[in-house]
């Protein structure tokens, strides 16, 4: 089954900047190597390509040492996009950065305007719904917003409790196709993916959950190859990207992209 949860033409990122190495971080591990980043960057827009994907590269923000990780400002659906609300004040910025490059594809751009916060990083679709993970960087308000917000085109949001030791919902989680999860043996434990077939990730693998499913391909960290070999083996193309730099700074593959249809502009 194909939708437009999976299946894509055009992807948005934005070169990592050398103020990367003073991004947020949940546990300090030490600074990134930019030009590392900036290799494993340069793969990961390649991998997007060889999926499909017109990569509109977007110039690195020295000023938001964050502006790498551009899932987190906007959700792109096939009806228009989102502008969100990071949690940290210091990355308001890169959703007004953001903005022009979304009016140059989507006819309807909304955004996130209360006192909530939400991040692209916590809210996961599938064909069937809206999952959106509260945590300490998405707020029940600012899920409700959304929800408001998606509902006037046709989605419906259900709420999940992200596990406190988990940064981002999706973190622990991916859609691989349009009836299956790659998650977390802990994340799947709440519940939350009741109804849905759930691969887990291999024992010591956790952040391989941190994947994308771009038309064909399942892109993750190259660091988990068992969990790449379980994918392969029910069927799945993958690719791996280097992401150990990305990963100091709490960062994976979904983090990396804006990913949607064309859009006819």
């Amino acid at each position: 089954m194909s939708h437009p949860s999976i299946r894509f033409s055009e992807a948005i990122v934005r070169r990592p900047a050398p103020s990367a190495t003073r991004g947020l971080r949940a546990k300090d591990r030490g600074a990134p190597d930019i030009a590392r980043m900036m290799d494993d960057h340069a793969a990961y827009v390649r991998a997007l390509e060889g999926a499909g994907a017109r990569v509109h590269v977007l110039n690195a923000l020295d000023a938001f040492p964050d502006g790498m990780f551009v899932e987190d400002v906007a959700l792109c659906l096939p009806e228009g996009a989102v502008l969100l609300k990071p949690c940290a004040p210091s990355r308001a910025g890169e959703v007004r950065e953001m903005q022009p490059e979304l009016a140059a594809h989507f006819d309807d751009i909304r955004a996130i305007r209360g006192r909530g916060t939400i991040e692209g990083g916590d809210i996961l679709v599938t064909p069937r719904e809206i999952l959106v993970g509260l945590s300490a960087r998405t707020s029940r308000e600012g899920a409700a917003e959304l929800a408001r917000i998606v509902a006037g085109w046709g989605y419906r949001v259900r709420l999940c409790e992200t596990p406190p030791e988990v940064l981002h919902f999706k973190t622990a989680c991916a859609l691989i196709d349009a009836q299956t999860i790659l998650a977390t043996p802990r994340l799947a434990a709440t519940g939350c993916f009741d109804g849905y077939r759930v691969l887990f990730t291999a024992p010591g693998e956790e952040g391989a959950a941190n994947a994308i499913r771009f038309n064909d391909l399942v892109i993750l960290s190259a660091a988990f190859g068992k969990t790449a070999g379980m994918l392969r083996e029910a069927g799945h193309a993958v690719v791996g990207i280097r992401g150990t730099e990305f990963d100091l700074l709490d960062g994976g593959m979904s983090c990396l992209s804006l990913r949607f249809g064309a859009t006819g502009r």
